[in-house]
């Protein structure tokens, strides 16, 4: 490494303004400085450690270099600016601190060379007129050719200024500075021309003037002062008369009215340009108030103002992905320049490279700019290296490419149509590689059948391989073989294609198979449709043959769960009211039974010690009541749980353990308990569960994670309410959960069973609406079936009717062969 002299190193230190540098040289024997190099040394080492283990640390990248400049370790200070910008755009202030230094350090033409280079690089990450202005500056004074007002000279200073006036010309506050500098340039140039050359003059005072009117036309801030000063020069050149500087008096009709238009447009910002510069404002009002003033420019209509303005705000908010996504999609279907949304895509991946969505528009705007393919295609491995929130950006990105190639291949000749297809395929297989283990979630097999059918298509279509497309399906069934769409989507493909035979053969490998709600069904019944459509006799037979069986299956099982759900909830209803019995049993009292003994009866159902009530409670409890008795291990004492403190949680993946659901309110802490539902036969999650909290507050606070995501779906969570439930149970409702028996959560989630579940709780009236036929009773749930003896003149006071007993029953039989005797 190159060692940096003594003089360059004071030169630069003498250079940094406002920054604390080391001293040591000037002062040596200075023990603080000393010291401070070495705290400085070591704080430059612990950076470097950090940077080795963390490249993107963006704030160890900016310290670093603060060390080094303060340090004067001129070579190292260079490479980590330049490691820093490979990394991440620099602000303008940097770049004017690496200026700065440079220019400091030497001059001479590669000097210049160098600093230009630097300039340019500086004002194409950011908007900045100061940078622009250091830049015209610089160049004035430091460029041989300007400075003698050569003619290349001239020509080069012009193009920088409209450049310049092209991306900061429009600033309303600070844009008036590079018209001020181009004016005046333009008017030492005047004076450098000889008296005797009138033409030359006439011409330069033109250049002047014109100059002066297109600011004047522009809503910028001292546009009255401007003004002035155009009067005043007018007046220098003996085309305006002396008057007053105040009035438009003697000026063209078409400058007064392009400067009253401006001043009218000027005093509409104003209101807008004094809440964004406002320095107690917080980023997000400041933001706001950018996204308000960008919605006025936008009702006027001007692109160049809204771009500038764009370009304002995101030099405040680069890393507002908000803000750069609202940018470029102005830039796709408003300005519809594609060098320039070029440009800005470049610098919006470079500050917000985690946002997906702007590396699929980047892409989409290089396509549409007809950029070369390996520009399409190093973008698109570039953005495979970020880091991305969710699995649909992944996709969208595969997506985007693969729909990109598929567009070029009909603009492709004959020559190029294997290779760009060759392209398309490698993609779908890296796609399928890469996201596979991802796309097997449950909330993702859609997006898995979506890529899957979209390259089994473009495998027909474009690559006219049906093998390759049957390889596509295949593909996906190995990992998605559960989902329906599927197997219906690869046999329509092989009924599409005339295939009988090999959708035949899928059909007999997934009939079987086990799909959820009525999906085994639906794939039996459309094997059927398809032997009567497109098979002979014998294969309708085949098929039917071997449906038969299994939908007779299905259909006892769901008869089975039915009949369970039904008699589980006819026991329920029984044990469940029986309170309520009590109650309607004391008050109707009969005429034996006077108020004074039912005071009585209660009094004495109210002693007994405490502890023998409790046991009383206990066993009259209904086995799936409200409160259910659970251990507490930490205190070794017994608590009940009367859903005060409940939330039910429905929505919930099938794969989700007790495991997820604790983690997931781990942010709020106070679970108690967690029980996940599960299917009596299968032994699966029902998707729903109930978590106990410690406290109402801890409650409230679980509620509030409603419409939150687990495991790539969005919970539904409330408060358990049994009492709410109880009054809507009806007939034929699930069976109740482990807890909160009667909740009206599992109710509410079994509204595809059949009708009769739908009827009323009362005896008679089950009896009217299930009509169930033939001698076999197996399926009929226990309350509906009567004992022996039963008759319908006999009551009891619940208004149930009551049995006959065995002596009775007996001289019943007794007097009824006496009758046929007879």
């Amino acid at each position: 490494m190159a060692e940096t002299s003594d003089v360059e190193m004071k030169t630069l230190e003498k250079t940094h303004n406002g920054i604390e540098v080391d001293s040591a040289m000037e002062n040596p024997s200075s023990s603080e400085s000393e010291s401070d190099d070495d705290a400085e040394d070591l704080r430059v080492e612990a950076l470097e450690k950090e940077l080795a283990e963390n490249p993107s640390s963006y704030e160890a990248h900016v310290q670093y270099v603060k060390s080094l400049r303060r340090l004067g370790q001129i070579e190292k200070l260079r490479e980590a600016r330049e490691s820093m910008n490979t990394l991440f755009p620099l602000s303008p202030a940097m770049w004017q601190e690496w200026v700065k230094d440079e220019a400091s350090l030497s001059t001479g033409p590669e000097t210049f060379v160098v600093i230009e280079k630097l300039f340019e690089r500086g004002l194409h990450e950011y908007l900045s007129v100061s940078l622009w202005c250091d830049y015209i500056t610089y160049v004035q004074e430091h460029d041989p050719s300007v400075q003698e007002y050569s003619p290349a000279g001239i020509l080069k200073m012009r193009n920088l200024f409209e450049r310049a006036l092209t991306a900061a010309g429009l600033h309303v506050v600070e844009g008036n500075k590079i018209w001020e500098a181009y004016r005046k340039f333009e008017q030492a140039i005047f004076h450098t021309i000889d008296d005797s050359d009138r033409e030359e003059k006439e011409k330069q005072v033109n250049r002047i003037r014109s100059i002066f009117h297109r600011q004047l036309s522009l809503p910028l801030a001292d546009l009255r002062s401007t003004l002035t000063a155009y009067k005043a020069w007018e007046v220098e050149q003996g085309t305006a008369p002396v008057v007053d500087p105040g009035e438009l008096d003697g000026l063209p009709s078409n400058v007064v009215s392009a400067y009253q238009k401006a001043m009218e447009m000027y005093n509409a910002k104003v209101q807008h340009e004094e809440k964004i510069s406002k320095q107690d404002a917080s980023d997000m009002e400041k933001l706001q108030h950018y996204m308000t003033y960008l919605k006025f420019e936008q009702s006027c209509g001007d692109p160049a103002r809204i771009q500038i303005l764009y370009e304002r705000a995101i030099t405040e908010f680069p890393l507002s992905s908000d803000l750069w996504l609202d940018y470029t999609r102005f830039l796709d279907h408003t300005l519809k320049v594609p060098s320039v949304a070029r440009d800005v895509y470049s610098r919006a991946i470079r500050n917000c490279s985690w946002i997906g969505e702007l590396w699929s528009r980047y892409l989409l705007s290089l396509e549409r700019g007809h950029a070369s393919e390996n520009e399409l295609s190093a973008v698109f491995e570039q953005s495979l290296q970020c880091t991305f929130s969710s699995i649909e950006e992944y996709l969208d990105l595969y997506l985007t490419r693969i729909d990109g190639l598929r567009r070029r291949i009909s603009l492709s000749g004959p020559a190029d149509y294997a290779l760009d297809y060759a392209l398309i395929r490698d993609t779908f297989q890296r796609a399928a590689d890469y996201l596979s283990q991802y796309l097997k979630a449950e909330g993702c097999l859609l997006h898995n059948l979506h890529l899957h059918a979209y390259w089994a298509r473009l495998e027909l279509k474009l690559g006219n391989d049906p093998v390759a497309a049957r390889g596509a399906w295949e593909s996906l069934l190995k990992t998605s073989g559960s989902m329906i769409e599927a197997w219906q989507g690869y046999i329509g493909m092989e009924i599409e294609l005339g295939h009988i035979h090999e959708a035949r053969s899928i059909y007999k490998r997934c009939y079987s198979k086990r799909f959820n709600g009525t999906g085994s069904e639906d794939i039996c019944h459309s094997w059927l449709r398809f032997e009567r459509e497109y098979g002979t006799l014998g294969d309708f037979d085949h098929a039917l043959r071997k449906v038969t069986p299994r939908l007779e299956e299905l259909k006892l099982f769901i008869s089975q769960q039915q009949s369970t759900h039904l008699a589980a909830s006819a026991t329920q209803k029984e044990r469940a009211p029986a309170k309520n019995v009590s109650q309607k049993r004391g008050s109707s009292l009969t005429d034996e039974q006077t108020p004074p003994k039912k005071q009585k009866k209660d009094s004495t159902q109210k002693s007994g010690t405490k502890k023998e009530r409790l046991n009383e409670v206990k066993a009259n409890k209904p086995e799936n009541s409200d409160e259910q008795q659970v251990n507490d291990s930490g205190a070794g004492k017994t608590k009940f749980y009367t859903d005060e403190c409940t939330v039910f949680v429905s929505n919930l993946g099938l794969e989700a353990t007790e495991g997820h659901l604790r983690d997931f309110f781990s942010d709020i802490g106070g679970v108690t308990a967690i029980r996940i539902l599960k299917d009596k036969f299968t032994g699966k999650s029902r998707g729903l569960a109930y978590v106990d909290f410690s406290d109402s507050t801890h409650l409230a606070a679980a509620v509030s994670k409603n419409r939150q995501t687990l495991l790539g779906r969005k919970l539904s969570i409330a408060q358990s309410d049994p009492k709410r439930s109880q009054k809507r149970v009806s007939f034929g409702a699930s069976t109740a959960p482990d807890h909160g028996a009667g909740h009206e959560e599992p109710i509410a989630a079994s509204k595809e069973s059949t009708e009769p579940r739908k009827s009323s709780s009362v005896s008679t009236r089950r009896e009217d609406r299930v009509q169930l036929k033939g001698k076999n009773t197996f399926a009929v749930p226990r309350t509906l079936v009567r004992p022996l003896g039963w008759s319908k003149n006999e009551q009891t006071s619940e208004g149930d009717e009551k049995p006959k007993s065995n002596d009775e029953f007996r001289e019943m039989l007794l007097k009824s062969k006496k009758v046929d005797k007879k």
